[in-house]
């Protein structure tokens, strides 16, 4: 009988363990569009931490958008959690004298938005504010309108499965937008948030 209840147990934290990582920002694997990049190529033997080299290039201006949230998407996440936008932010405030993330620039505040989001994917609150303020800095970026909506859609797991949908949708159907990420890696987004549409029927 104690075996088989172990054995039980066992299954269940399994189980739920799938269940928690199955979500927006846990099964959207973008960098595996840009695997020919050797920035995405550096960032995957990083061991899912900020280096001094990946840390200089998110910080570059001049850099891509696509490839930056690519490079924070291959460092990925951590079920006991990560410690990236802590590490990013106080590299800005050696290296670039930035005393409030606030004052960045949109692609700052994206990238430590989603650095924070897979830092603790379980609570997206903050992570949605810094994402919300780089969409208001550049409202013609697909890729930061895609990752806005990801965040968001994370919060929303928790209470309305056709809002999770839907958030990423309405970016998707959006023809004012600069697409600024390879289509490739919005396939890679839209094959899992599109099993969620089901739930708006």
């Amino acid at each position: 009988m104690k075996t088989n209840f172990i054995i039980i147990l066992i299954i269940g934290l399994l189980f739920s363990q799938n269940l928690f990582a199955d979500s927006p920002l846990t099964s959207t694997n973008i960098s595996n569009a840009y695997k020919d990049s050797e920035i995405i190529q550096l960032a995957s033997m990083a061991e899912g931490k900020l280096s001094i080299e990946l840390l200089n290039y998110l910080s570059k201006s001049r850099n891509p958008i696509e490839l930056k949230i690519a490079l924070i998407n291959e460092l990925g996440w951590d079920y006991d959690g990560k410690n990236n936008s802590n590490i990013f932010y106080e590299f800005l405030k050696e290296k670039n004298k930035l005393k409030n993330i606030n004052e960045a620039s949109a692609d700052i505040l994206i990238c430590f938005a989603y650095l924070k989001a897979l830092d603790n994917y379980s609570d997206v609150k903050d992570a949605i504010r810094y994402a919300k303020r780089a969409k208001s800095k550049n409202e013609s970026s697909y890729t930061i309108n895609i990752i806005y909506a990801l965040i968001e859609a994370q919060k929303a797991m928790g209470s309305d499965w056709c809002e999770v949908y839907n958030l990423t949708h309405k970016v998707r159907i959006n023809g004012t937008l600069n697409r600024d990420m390879k289509e490739d890696a919005i396939s890679i987004i839209f094959d899992y948030m599109d099993l969620y549409k089901e739930n708006c029927i």
